[in-house]
């Protein structure tokens, strides 16, 4: 939507500019109510859903009720239309008319107005975000002494009264919690109590209840940044895989006791709508890794999916091959891998990946599957939340349908919390989609 406006914008600046100049008038009159017209049937498109109002829109409907005061004046005032006709004038004009609207349609073409994801379960889904502070813990990526805080944002069945099972989520290196929206609604409209967590100073940005905000922290961001250039040493590697996993961890164990405590004591309905006996982690890259590490700490973990990620848990150091090899502990919590071919191309060949292979025994009850064609950033919803973004920050388009992709993962992994957590069905996925 935001490129065919565009498009009809500069067509329309454009072709009026040649107009103008082969005639040599203004058509100063012409323009005008071109220009009412224009935001008329912006507030109509609008006001009949076809524009969807959001953050998108803003800066262009800014534009277009300033041209359209500016017109309405104009022809008010009723100047003579070829009152100092001008050829550079008329072509500076239109320069600065498209370089505005280039800039108001910004938002629209960077983040698309985009259909969501089928949501396929009975209920309907409610949301509530929270700040959870860790009294246990100082802050370390400040100088303040402050305690650690976390943002949570519940999706859950909305009007419901049964008890459902609790899913959290946790994010990739420069994740937001909303990052797979589409899957947590899914799983909450089925009866599930899905709760995401933004790590701070590890995610791209928050915001906590209070205002408080954090941005990504730059000396992390330079970790991860070095590390996918090959910079550190697997010694070096390792020692910074144990301190983000314990940062992470640390997380997710804090929110899922805060959760059980505010279960027993607690009437916010959300609280009371969970079944604490069962829960399931989730997470995509690094949350996942998060995720399969926290199921090796806790024993109340009844089942993990591993959204591609590597499983650094499962993982040592061997400083006489300077390499990563593969525990041998075996792993008998129930375990979805999914894998794009980002990573589904590194299981062989990369040793962060030692304990993710196909042959690990250690795994041989895990479910893994494979979606080809799908590029990293392809398991979240980003692609269709930004179809630009997650090319420039995956190399490239992927090679899969955005909404199959997403819509096949969130269907495989209700299906395997079903299975798992409730005891429904049969899970018995394909092995590539």
């Amino acid at each position: 939507m935001g490129t065919l406006l565009l498009l009809i914008a500069l067509s329309f600046e454009i072709a009026f500019a040649i107009y103008c100049m082969k005639t040599k008038h203004n058509h100063k009159k012409m323009q005008n109510w071109f220009r009412i017209a224009a935001f008329i049937a912006f507030v109509m498109l609008t006001l009949s859903s076809v524009i969807v109002w959001s953050f998108r829109w803003i800066f262009l409907g800014i534009l277009l009720l300033l041209l359209a005061v500016m017109a309405t004046a104009s022809l008010i005032r009723n100047k003579a239309n070829n009152r100092n006709y001008k050829t550079s004038k008329i072509v500076w004009k239109s320069i600065i008319t498209i370089l505005a609207f280039v800039f108001a349609l910004v938002p629209a073409i960077v983040f698309p107005q985009h259909q969501s994801p089928k949501m396929t379960g009975k209920y309907e889904v409610a949301t509530a975000t929270y700040t959870y502070v860790d009294k246990d813990r100082i802050e370390e990526f400040t100088d303040k002494g402050g305690n650690r805080f976390v943002n949570v944002e519940f999706w859950y069945p909305k009007n419901a009264d049964d008890k459902f099972p609790l899913l959290v989520f946790s994010h990739g290196a420069y994740g937001i919690k909303a990052s797979n929206t589409s899957t947590y609604t899914e799983l909450a409209s089925h009866g599930y109590v899905v709760v995401s967590i933004d790590h701070p100073y590890h995610s791209f940005y928050t915001r906590s209840e209070d205002g408080k905000s954090a941005l990504i922290n730059n000396d992390y961001n330079s970790e991860i940044d070095n590390m996918n250039k090959g910079v550190y040493s697997n010694e070096e590697l390792y020692g910074l895989i144990q301190k983000w996993m314990k940062l992470r961890t640390d997380d997710m164990n804090f929110v899922i006791d805060t959760i059980l405590n505010k279960a027993k004591s607690d009437n916010n309905s959300i609280y009371q709508h969970i079944n604490t006996e069962k829960i399931g982690v989730f997470g995509h890259s690094m949350g996942a890794a998060s995720s399969v590490w926290l199921s090796r700490e806790r024993n109340d973990i009844d089942a993990v999916v591993n959204i591609d990620a590597p499983f650094f848990s499962e993982l040592d150091y061997k400083k006489e091959v300077d390499d990563f090899v593969a525990s041998s502990k075996d792993f008998t919590t129930p375990l979805l891998n999914i894998y794009s071919d980002d990573v589904w191309g590194q299981l062989e060949s990369n040793s962060l990946y030692a304990a993710n292979k196909l042959n690990n025994e250690t795994f041989k009850d895990a479910y893994t599957v494979h979606f080809k064609g799908a590029k990293h950033l392809s398991l979240t919803d980003l692609p269709l939340f930004s179809p630009i973004l997650a090319n420039v920050l995956q190399g490239g388009k992927a090679d899969i349908d955005p909404y199959y992709c997403i819509e096949t993962q969130n269907e495989l992994i209700l299906k395997f919390f079903d299975y798992e957590l409730k005891g429904l069905g049969q899970f018995a996925p394909k092995e590539t989609y």
